[in-house]
């Protein structure tokens, strides 16, 4: 991020509803400061983020600060990662993932190529 630009928006519970229904296609990655996997992951979001700009929106909700939004998505292990599609989860990964086999689940979720 040569030029200070955030690809990844902050998603809160005030917001993420808006979020949702304003892009078609969103990656949702809910994580936590104490989640070592999720901030090692930080880096990949980004990346793909930038890279995937206009295509695929990227969003971020720190659980500890909105405890409800996992609850939303039955949510119930760190990292989470939500492939949304016209408001409706396509695919939950819980786990970290690498960066290919993020890219791979993009592709397969969302009409990217």
């Amino acid at each position: 991020m040569t030029d200070g630009k955030n690809f990844v928006e902050t998603v809160t519970e005030e917001n993420y509803k808006e979020f949702l229904e304003s892009n078609e296609e969103v990656v949702l990655d809910l994580w936590a400061t104490w989640c070592v996997p999720c901030v090692h992951m930080d880096p990949i979001v980004e990346a793909l983020a930038e890279k995937y700009e206009g295509k695929v929106k990227f969003g971020k909700v720190n659980i500890e600060e909105d405890k409800n939004i996992p609850s939303v998505f039955d949510v119930q292990s760190l990292p989470s990662i939500l492939f949304i599609k016209k408001g409706e989860v396509k695919e939950k990964v819980t786990g970290k993932l690498d960066e290919d086999e993020f890219e791979e689940k993009l592709e397969k979720n969302f009409d990217i190529n």
